[in-house]
């Protein structure tokens, strides 16, 4: 599937500064970037580079100190508790730790259930049941088995694909990633991607990555956004990006990997 053309989100000049005076700390900088509807994106850079500051920015979760956020070509509104839940309808998030993303005290049920709440569905307990029996079968989980269970209880491998499951149930246009692989084996990494990726295709979600892995970019994403020190320094297809960088950063982070490095011999 290729990305629409539509702008989905876009930013203009996105600065984020944390503390003041001699403690000043600019972690994003006058950063601009259009994510179309449809599209895959990484944003790709080391510890400290921003990344995971300006996806939150993104996702709602901090306020940009200076600069334009717009989403679906309108200066975005979240000022207001209304404002922010019909956002987070539209926009979710898969975070490196899946079990600060959940709340312990709720059994998994209760935690799928709240995904339908969210949309306002008016639905029997058999179809909210056979809701979220899908959703799990669909990350390859029995939800007989586990909806009576704390997060607690259940493995990383089986938290990450939870969250994908409450994706699966909330439709969302946009999905922040953010290092969604880091913290299960080879094996459910792949797994963990190609689930995504089917979502993208089902639903034409635009989906952004927050990454330091350079081959994961490459493997899933149309367009890269290249990030160091608060700054946008390289953008482009992933293509263009990574067989023919221009920033020393960007060459920096691909002779760090040395399959990518061999096989396009980029010296």
């Amino acid at each position: 599937m290729k990305p629409d053309q539509e702008v989905l989100i876009s930013g203009k000049n996105i600065t984020k500064v944390f503390g003041y005076g001699k403690n000043k700390n600019t972690a994003v900088d006058q950063v601009n970037f259009n994510f179309h509807r449809g599209e895959i994106i990484s944003i790709v850079g080391e510890s400290g580079s921003g990344k995971t500051t300006l996806a939150k920015m993104v996702m709602g979760l901090l306020k940009e100190t200076s600069g334009d956020i717009e989403y679906k070509g309108k200066s975005r509104k979240l000022k207001s508790h209304r404002d922010r839940k019909a956002y987070w309808q539209d926009i979710q998030a898969i975070f490196q730790d899946p079990f600060s993303s959940f709340n312990l005290f709720h059994k998994v049920e209760k935690l799928l259930n709240d995904c339908i709440e969210l949309q306002g569905l008016k639905l029997s307990k058999e179809e909210r049941f056979e809701k979220m029996k899908e959703a799990c079968t669909f990350v390859n989980l029995k939800f007989e088995e586990l909806y009576n269970k704390y997060p607690f209880e259940l493995s990383g491998g089986q938290m990450q694909r939870l969250m994908i499951a409450r994706i699966f149930l909330l439709h969302p246009k946009v999905l922040l990633a953010d290092e969604p692989t880091s913290m299960v084996d080879a094996c459910s990494r792949s797994t963990i991607l190609d689930m995504l990726l089917k979502l993208r295709e089902e639903n034409n979600m635009t989906i952004i990555f927050i990454t330091h892995d350079v081959g994961l970019a490459y493997y899933v994403s149309d367009t890269l956004y290249i990030m160091e020190k608060g700054k946008i320094v390289e953008q482009g297809s992933a293509d263009s990006v990574l067989m023919n960088p221009q920033h020393p950063y960007t060459q920096q982070l691909i002779s760090d990997v040395p399959k990518l490095h061999e096989a396009w011999d980029l010296g």
